[in-house]
């Protein structure tokens, strides 16, 4: 494929008809809009969005087939950026969030839904609120970063110059989240003690519990408080996407609870047997390589469900989908990228992490 004309800033969204979804997710996550333009023949093939592959995942396409599988073929695009009119209807009046340019079948430019109504025309209408409280599960002794945590609650463990629970917090606040729950056992007077000198606009509400409670025991002190859906969150995980779309999706499927899972792709280092009844090798593969969906941590739920947890007893997040499940409930699952769940609720992973979120705020 010939890129040598097109410019420099839309290179990076570019991927061949043939390269798998997996290393795709890749581009996608270093281009950071949610976008790809799939080229075929030196031409301009489709777009695949990330929508696209997050169907495709809950489908149970194969990671490895190739991108152009799942592309979408018809798509709006304009030739004329000048047309302000026009893009701004297209904005209004579709789902799209990106407008690719193409000019003689080649990419050239494309408009992102914020960049034109933020900074093009300084519209706060644009901006995607979600009108519901989060609940940050802050209770846990964080026993995977002892002895750290003997010292300080993991909820204020030092990223840069703010404490992982207040990244958290201004990561919802984008999307004009105000209202949080946290849930507090393990050092609470430490927690509290910071936001007693913290300032912002967050109103904050704490969750005692007088014993540990597990990662779903605490919600119990919601019931009857709340009455709408509202996000829960481990204070050791970053998510990076878009969580106004994970509202749409929990909403516009109507389930009770909705889990947000992370595609983790691994490579086993040796060569894996199976064998036969008798004993016999089968197969040997040599480095076979897999692809999870694994829970973050981070969840949307209805309040209604808050009546199948227990009071004043231990009870885990993966407890409540197991009674959910037995009750009939609706559970929706929904993936983001490896690269978009960041958790440092581990020392290897705190330290691999630490210096990519320091790059990256």
């Amino acid at each position: 494929m010939n890129v040598n004309n097109i410019k420099l800033d839309v290179k990076k969204f570019i991927v061949e008809f043939n390269n798998s979804i997996r290393n795709s997710m890749k581009t996608m996550d270093n281009a950071g809009q949610g976008i790809l333009i799939i080229y075929k023949t030196n031409k301009v093939f489709g777009i695949v969005t990330d929508g696209d592959i997050r169907r495709a995942i809950l489908k149970g396409v194969n990671l490895e087939s190739c991108i152009g599988e799942i592309t979408n073929t018809n798509f709006i695009f304009i030739s004329d950026t000048k047309d302000e009119d026009e893009i701004k209807n297209i904005f209004k009046n579709t789902k799209a969030r990106h407008i690719p340019v193409l000019k003689n079948n080649k990419l050239i430019d494309i408009i992102f839904e914020e960049d034109f109504f933020f900074k093009k025309h300084k519209s706060s209408s644009y901006r995607k609120i979600i009108n519901m409280p989060v609940v940050i599960m802050a209770g846990g002794k964080g026993t995977r970063l002892d002895p750290f945590t003997r010292i300080l609650p993991k909820a204020l463990i030092p990223i840069d110059d703010k404490p992982i629970i207040e990244i958290i917090m201004d990561k919802f606040a984008e999307f004009g989240v105000t209202n949080f729950y946290i849930s507090v056992n393990h050092k609470s007077k430490m927690i509290k003690a910071f936001f007693e000198d913290f300032h912002s606009n967050y109103n904050i509400s704490f969750i005692d519990e007088d014993m540990p409670l597990g990662t779903a025991g605490g919600l119990k002190y919601l019931e009857k408080r709340i009455d709408t859906s509202f996000f829960v969150s481990n204070c050791d995980i970053i998510i990076q996407c878009d969580y106004f779309e994970i509202y749409k999706f929990h909403k516009r499927e109507n389930f009770d609870l909705t889990l947000v899972s992370s595609i983790q792709h691994h490579v086993i280092p040796y060569g894996v047997c199976r064998l036969e009844n008798d004993g016999c090798l089968k197969t040997i593969r040599e480095k076979p390589e897999y692809n999870f969906l694994v829970n973050t941590g981070m969840y949307i739920l209805n309040p209604d469900i808050l009546q199948f947890i227990p009071k004043d007893k231990s009870f885990d997040m993966t407890d409540l989908i197991k009674c959910l499940k037995e009750k009939k409930k609706k559970i929706g699952v929904y993936p983001i990228s490896e690269k978009s769940w960041i958790d440092i609720g581990q020392w290897e992973e705190y330290r691999k992490n630490i210096n990519k979120l320091k790059l990256e705020n």
